[in-house]
């Protein structure tokens, strides 16, 4: 059986989509989460160690801080999640054999207004905009 793929019928999650759903859980909380409020989050019956688990191997990559709450710990993100997200995206970039035919693809897939924005961040014209504010007037 393949590792990184998600085995049919067996209730397998593929690796690396277990990381991903205790680091949404956590981005989209407003305070440090403990292990079994992050469990509580996640969809499944996950088991509290496994959950545990996944938080020490995220705090031990640096991804998490974490801080005393009673006898265990909370956990929150390291960095923003677009932080995060940038910094996925370049390592990946960095490893593709033909960073030319990625970031064209990467490109010619991109919504039109996700185009338009990226080649004002790139002409240096603007700075983000408020969430979902495109325009330029007031």
């Amino acid at each position: 059986m393949d590792g990184d793929r998600k085995s049919e019928g067996s209730g397998r999650r593929a690796r690396g989509e277990l990381e991903s759903g205790v680091l949404a859980a956590l981005y989209g909380a407003d305070q440090p989460r403990t292990a079994r409020q992050v469990r509580d989050e996640l969809p499944g019956d996950l088991a509290y160690t496994t959950v545990l688990t996944i938080l020490s191997r995220l705090y031990d990559k640096g991804m998490l801080v974490r801080h005393r709450a009673g006898r265990g710990y909370a956990y929150a993100p390291a960095r923003d999640e677009a932080t995060h997200t940038a910094e996925r995206m370049r390592s990946l970039l960095e490893h593709g054999a033909d960073r030319e035919a990625v970031l064209t693809r990467f490109v010619s897939e991109l919504s039109e207004e996700d185009e338009q924005l990226l080649q004002r961040l790139l002409s240096g014209h603007d700075g983000p905009h408020p969430a979902g504010r495109t325009d330029e007037g007031p």
